[in-house]
């Protein structure tokens, strides 16, 4: 068997092919995990929003009911003033 000249070259080239990779994983594993915290404090914010949303709907004023007691309070007021002259 002959010597292979470039054998020492080739693992020099794997070695820093195996540490590019490992960079490139290492930084995908930080994007991931970013991303994952993200997620996390969007979910939280949005059912945060969502219950905000939910206690000023219970807490607003019903005014389609206002409108009509205030539309039947007119018209007992025009009633009375038109009987009553």
């Amino acid at each position: 068997m002959t010597a292979d000249p470039e054998h020492p070259v080739v693992h020099g080239e794997l070695a820093e092919l195996r540490r590019r990779l490992d960079v490139a994983y290492a930084r995908v594993e930080g994007g991931l995990a970013l991303l994952s915290h993200r997620t996390e404090e969007t979910d939280k914010e949005v059912d945060d929003l969502s219950a905000r949303i939910v206690a000023l709907e219970h807490s607003r004023w019903p005014l389609p009911a206002v409108a009509a007691l205030t539309a039947v309070g007119a018209l007992v007021v025009a009633v009375w003033q038109a009987l009553g002259r």
